[in-house]
């Protein structure tokens, strides 16, 4: 694979296409050739300081040509599929905003494509490529908390109640994108249950909740909401050792951790004295890490060269996708089941790095 700048274009120049816009033709990876949206208006708008970039309105004209090796999707999540395939078909790596697709079973053949093809499939799960993330990514492998025994995360604002999905689909893939990257051994709970509720009649939740048992008796637990006057961004995972924060709305201090838990001591102890016998408490210093300055979508379009070039499967691939996509469509069969536990399957979709083309 040669060293020279990479040609991609961006598909779909609405709320989240600007920010790809903005980074690839920054990144000294990337040469942003075009921009392509149905609304050619819009498009104009995103690249009037980009004179060399083209405006397209037709996919099936940028994907024929061979002025680009790669293709960012940023549309709605209905669309992924059907752009995805075309783009593979047509021999261009893929980059895609999350969700990966609206249905796992799509997705699944997204993934199945880029393999069949030797291309690389790369999900857009921003949150992976953040500083923090990759501090708390490092910090739980290299075993600093110990032991994981809970994550509890929270994701909530006065946001924008989306048309095509609900609450769940729209904000609870960062944080279940977040568990997969830096839980040891990924995302892969026992079964999933969630509660939702649609007090403003917009029929579909707009306030949900989602359990996740994992292995060993740890609990991960996501809290997403559109109706919040307060917005919050915070996660906690609690280990044996100790226990971490990340408050993503806190500049000077993202990340934290504690030195502070609950430890058993393992004593014979029976009735009202056994809790008191059996638990102590620990509190410790507090110390917050040293993070990188860097915008997560650079180090994300970093890695997607990178993933090109190297021949391998970026951080954040397919497979990733697919198993953000089995917990969102298990939360879907929870909830028509008034939140009765959903059992998930462990994935197939693990797998070591496999060459792709170049």
């Amino acid at each position: 694979m040669s060293t020279d700048r990479l040609r991609v274009a961006v598909v779909g120049a609405g709320y989240w296409g600007p920010n790809l816009v903005r980074n690839f033709a920054a990144s000294d990876d990337w040469e942003l050739t075009a921009v392509c949206d149905l609304d050619v208006e819009r498009a104009r708008r995103v690249t009037q300081q980009l004179p060399d970039v083209r405006v397209e309105s037709s996919l099936d004209v940028l994907l024929a040509g061979d002025e680009v090796d790669a293709v960012a999707i940023a549309t709605p999540a209905r669309s992924h599929h059907g752009i995805t395939l075309a783009a593979l078909r047509a021999g261009k790596h893929v980059l895609v905003e999350k969700p990966l697709a609206d249905t796992s079973e799509r997705g699944r053949e997204m993934v199945a494509l880029a393999r069949e093809r030797g291309l690389v499939l790369m999900c857009d799960h921003t949150y992976c490529y953040t500083p923090a993330v990759s501090k708390i990514r490092e910090l739980v492998a290299e075993g600093a908390l110990g032991e994981i025994l809970f994550v509890d995360s929270v994701r909530i604002n006065l946001g924008l109640v989306q048309p095509d999905v609900d609450v769940l689909w729209d904000l609870a893939p960062h944080d279940l994108s977040v568990f997969d990257f830096v839980l040891p051994g990924g995302l892969q709970p026992l079964g999933v249950a969630a509660h939702g509720a649609d007090p403003l009649g917009a029929g579909k939740s707009c306030v949900g909740y989602l359990s996740l048992p994992l292995a060993g008796g740890a609990l991960a637990h996501v809290h997403v909401n559109w109706m919040s006057p307060t917005k919050i961004r915070q996660m906690v995972i609690g280990g044996t050792e100790r226990t971490l924060v990340w408050d993503d709305l806190n500049l000077v201090q993202r990340v934290s951790v504690f030195d502070r838990g609950v430890d058993l001591i393992d004593r014979p102890a029976s009735g009202e004295e056994r809790a008191a016998r059996t638990v102590a408490y620990r509190v410790g210093d507090t110390w917050s890490p040293a993070l990188d300055e860097k915008e997560a979508l650079r180090s994300m379009v970093e890695e997607f060269a990178a993933s090109i070039r190297g021949r391998r499967q970026p951080r954040t691939d397919g497979t990733a996708g697919l198993r953000i996509l089995d917990v969102l469509e298990a939360a879907g069969r929870s909830l028509r089941q008034s939140g009765e536990l959903q059992p998930l399957a462990p994935s197939g979709w693990r797998h070591p790095a496999v060459a792709v083309a170049g």
